[in-house]
């Protein structure tokens, strides 16, 4: 029987086998390329950049006119920009380690303690994330309000009623990756763990938690963010004395029609964000999450 040659056709100096051509029928042409990705990123930059743009050229201008850093001189050597960060960083730092807490013991009761309903809870963290912050604050208010089961103490408008604000809305945002983190561990190392005599403490210890150091610093750096740039909570709680970066910004602005001031504020504040923002992504992306 005769053999059957494939043809061969030599296209730019390389031989294809069945006279195929090379990839230019399939490949993107870079112009083409270029005109698919044109519409987005000018969309990006209108929607998006153009306006913190206007923002960051507002705090270098300030009200005698002209361009100069004196805004920023103005605002950073400023007592209330220090109070207010000061608070920003206490806050979001102590409502981060109460939400780790308080997440990783609730997530741990969900996923290893069987009681009846528990998927339905694990299911109402998920909706709970959807909730406005404003409307847990709301609910607060009804028991430590001024007119609340216990509003008699004040306690809502102090800042340690913002921390429990702060506590209790974003605590779900740590659960949701324990959760998913507790459901790949295998149950086989822990019942073979409790055998064995291992106690409760040291199974979370040497088992649980190792697994869930990855969860706990993605969930806790995303509280972080959140908590640095929190404003609803701030505000709906009264507490007049609790003054952070987004309310600074909301005062320079609305208040004080200072809006140099207030740019300055907010660029600053930008910058934190964006720089947490980048260590919460790394931290996500060697999770898994």
């Amino acid at each position: 029987m005769a053999e059957v040659v494939p043809q061969v056709r030599v296209v730019r100096g390389r031989s294809r086998p069945g006279g195929g051509s090379r990839g230019s029928e399939t490949a993107p042409r870079p112009f083409t390329a270029l005109l698919w990705a044109l519409p987005p990123i000018v969309l990006l930059g209108l929607v998006f950049l153009y306006p913190l743009g206007l923002v960051v050229q507002q705090s270098f201008q300030p009200d005698t006119g002209g361009t100069s850093l004196q805004p920023y001189a103005d605002v950073l050597a400023s007592e209330s920009f220090g109070r207010a960060l000061w608070t920003t960083v206490w806050l979001a730092v102590a409502a981060t380690a109460g939400c780790l807490v308080l997440g990783f013991l609730l997530a741990l009761v969900i996923a290893f303690v069987p009681f009846p309903g528990a998927r339905t809870v694990a299911r109402f963290v998920d909706v709970y994330l959807s909730f406005p912050s404003f409307l847990i604050t709301l609910a607060l208010l009804f028991i430590y309000g001024g007119t609340g089961i216990v509003g008699s103490f004040r306690f809502l408008t102090t800042p340690w009623g913002v921390l429990l604000a702060e506590i209790t809305y974003f605590t779900p945002f740590v659960m949701r990756p324990l959760l998913a983190a507790f459901s790949g561990i295998d149950t086989a190392q822990i019942e073979a763990a409790g055998s064995l005599g291992a106690r409760a403490p040291r199974i979370v210890r040497r088992i649980i938690l190792p697994e869930a150091l990855p969860a706990l610093a993605a969930g806790g750096s995303l509280v972080l963010v959140l908590c640095l740039n929190e404003f609803g909570i701030v505000l709906f709680t009264g507490a007049k004395g609790v003054t952070t970066l987004p309310m600074l910004v909301y005062g320079k602005a609305i208040l004080e029609s200072d809006y140099p001031g207030a740019c300055v504020v907010a660029v600053v504040n930008v910058l934190i964000s964006v720089g947490l923002y980048g260590l919460y992504r790394v931290v996500s992306r060697r999770a898994g999450a």
